[in-house]
């Protein structure tokens, strides 16, 4: 019987072992320790980009688990930008921002992309006209914001804190700018929430600690 109940508490063990998120494995560090914007609260940033199918797939699930994430832990989005190519949506993403259209064309760039198939994500022309569009400003007016000198800034911003966070692609979450998760390291789409509700937690309790 002690031998039985030895072996029952070692399964058990193991179990609990195997649903904890591993460093290595279901998160890492991050390359470098990224400065979060208020240190007082738990930052989580995504790195995505709107041109690739993950990021879409996961976007619903995303905007529900923000909407639920407690008063001390802060969201959000910085565009991938580990090559050229993915720099037409990095610009798209700080116009849309700049000229305070991301809450009405966020989710609307995505469904133009991966839905109705209506541009490539690396033609910018479609893209400038397509914001343009979408929002009823003067083309112009879009253009200046494309080719603006704080935009060019921004973009080098996301292309720094995408080599320091260590990313080897998207969607990708870091957490507090110290720890980094994706869909591939968690194993899939719940599961990448569940690994950042881990982490946000560890954090939580040592912040709680050091006070």
């Amino acid at each position: 019987m002690k031998k039985f109940l030895t072996a029952l508490m070692l399964i058990v063990s193991t179990s609990v072992m195997a649903d904890t998120p591993q460093n290595g494995t279901e998160f890492s560090q991050t390359a470098q320790i990224i400065p979060t914007d208020n240190p007082s609260k738990i930052e989580v940033t995504e790195l995505f980009w709107y041109g690739c199918p993950h990021c879409y797939a996961l976007e619903p699930q995303l905007a529900a688990w923000v909407k639920a994430l407690p008063k001390d832990v802060t969201f959000k989005r910085v565009p991938g930008l580990p090559r050229p190519d993915w720099a037409p949506m990095a610009k798209a993403f700080y116009v849309m921002e700049s000229l305070g259209l991301s809450e009405k064309l966020h989710s609307k760039l995505f469904e133009a992309l991966h839905k109705q198939k209506a541009f490539l994500p690396n033609d910018e022309k479609a893209t400038i006209d397509w914001i343009t569009k979408e929002s009823g400003l003067d083309r112009k007016k879009v253009e200046t914001e494309f080719n603006s000198f704080s935009l060019n800034t921004k973009l080098n911003q996301a292309a720094q804190i995408f080599r320091a966070s260590g990313a080897t692609g998207v969607p990708t979450l870091i957490i507090d700018g110290k720890y980094i998760t994706s869909v591939t390291m968690a194993g899939g789409n719940q599961e990448v929430f569940n690994v950042a509700n881990y982490i946000i937690e560890n954090i939580r309790k040592d912040k709680a600690a050091k006070k």
